[in-house]
């Protein structure tokens, strides 16, 4: 296990590239699974949770090639379908939520699929329910193994028809895509997921020769095909990264420059950051944060103070509010934050308290923020990652504390940014990786 040692107070300056986005990779990967024929991907970047999706993917009899810095050739020609049977396998895709991807490809193509409960974030309950809904409609039989905690999908023949999803599951709605376009007939999806990296996925899918239409809305039709072929493909910018940069840049930046961040796609995180008083200023596809002295919070029209919700695409990803929060502790005012989707999520601002933050846990899901307005400084402290997107707002909140902090259990971190202490220590940073 890793340990970051922060030194606190440094400030940042500089230009930084965020890396390809982790969830869409995640997918994309997966749909290799779907052709015999190869298929080429860029910008994937160098993460944990990436990393172990190929690996497992070579175990399974994909073949890669990499042509590159993030780009890389998958050919999955020829499957070790036995592979696919065995306590190796299960118990990889055991310590990978991204595991569960690989259903909608497997089932599509070879008409079964075993895999074991994923693992990933501790962030309460995931449940799969909306993946194997969109499957059985689809024709599959789903059976639970409750002993070996595993699930099998059988499906000789996938027929298209219509559903409405219970709700916008995003790795859901990508593993019905994916069943869906090498089903017989047509596929109706209405409440399906349409975040850009669902859109990323449709459009990968049609290069390689699906027939999907109204990519970018809640209602999807896909006409079946016999096969798909190959296709390139280039990931976007990671959106988390960039709200993560973000907030940095606004806690202890005296200039932060993003670039490349792929402005059109990042939906209403900018805004988010703006109603916390953060100035931000995009110029073409960069954006440029400030040296912020002071943010106020703003309030509503009727002067009730603010309140952050997430919510399904295009509402605010609940991947960014911990990075909220902690940007919040430092502005002027008074902000509530509402996390709908998981109900252990806002446990991490325990660690924020005892840097010195006035934060009120009012339950699971809702925490009230009262902003010091750089007036009280956060206390290094000794912490513990539990998860990627509470392990970088902690580490947000160690650069801008006074004195030295160590976060235990930064693998979390390394799951979802890559070479994360480097590029920051590039920055003017003083992270020390032990």
């Amino acid at each position: 296990m890793s340990t970051f040692i922060i030194e606190g107070g440094h400030r940042l300056k500089g230009e930084i590239t965020p890396q390809g986005a982790k969830n869409e990779a995640l997918q994309v990967i997966c749909a290799t699974l779907l052709t015999q024929e190869s298929v080429r991907i860029q910008n994937i970047p160098n993460i944990l949770d990436v990393n172990n999706l190929i690996a497992l993917l070579e175990q399974m009899g994909v073949t890669t090639q990499w042509n590159g810095k993030g780009d890389c050739t998958f050919c999955a020609a020829h499957i070790n379908l036995d592979y696919l049977l065995s306590p190796e396998f299960l118990e990889r895709c055991s310590r990978l939520r991204g595991s569960v991807l690989l259903i909608g490809p497997l089932v599509a193509r070879f008409g079964k699929a075993t895999i074991a409960k994923p693992g990933g974030d501790k962030i309460g309950r995931r449940r799969l329910d909306t993946h194997f809904y969109g499957l059985q409609k689809l024709g599959a039989r789903f059976f639970y193994d409750e002993d070996g905690g595993t699930y099998h999908i059988e499906a000789p023949k996938l027929k298209g028809t219509y559903m409405l999803l219970d709700e916008a599951s995003i790795t859901g709605t990508a593993n019905i895509i994916m069943a869906a376009v090498l089903a017989k007939g047509t596929t109706t999806i209405y409440n399906a997921a349409c975040e850009p990296y669902i859109q990323q996925l449709c459009h990968l899918l049609n290069q390689m020769g699906a027939r999907i239409s109204g990519i970018a809305s809640n209602l999807l039709t896909i006409v079946g095909v016999n096969e798909l072929h190959t296709a390139t493909h280039r990931i976007l910018p990671d959106m988390i990264e960039i709200g993560s940069f973000i907030g940095m840049g606004a806690m202890v930046g005296d200039g932060l420059i993003i670039r490349q961040a792929g402005v059109k796609q990042l939906g209403i995180i900018p805004e988010a950051f703006r109603r916390l008083g953060i100035k931000l200023y995009i110029k073409g596809d960069d954006i440029l944060i400030p040296a912020q002295k002071h943010y106020q919070i703003e309030s509503f029209i009727d002067g009730s103070f603010m309140t952050l919700a997430d919510a399904p695409w295009p509402g605010l990803t609940p991947d960014l509010l911990s990075v909220l929060i902690v940007v919040a502790t430092q502005a002027r005012g008074t902000v509530l934050f509402h996390q709908k989707m998981f109900e252990s999520r806002l446990f991490f601002v325990d660690k924020l308290i005892e840097m010195g933050a006035q934060i009120i846990l009012c339950d699971p899901h809702r925490a009230v923020v009262v902003g010091h307005d750089h007036k009280i400084k956060l206390r290094g402290r000794r912490m513990v990652s539990p998860d990627i997107r509470a392990g970088i707002a902690l580490l947000i909140a160690a650069l801008s504390a006074d004195g030295t902090s160590k976060i235990d259990n930064v693998e979390q971190i390394d799951r979802g940014y890559e070479c994360i202490e480097e590029r920051l220590n590039l920055l003017g940073a003083h992270i020390q990786r032990v």
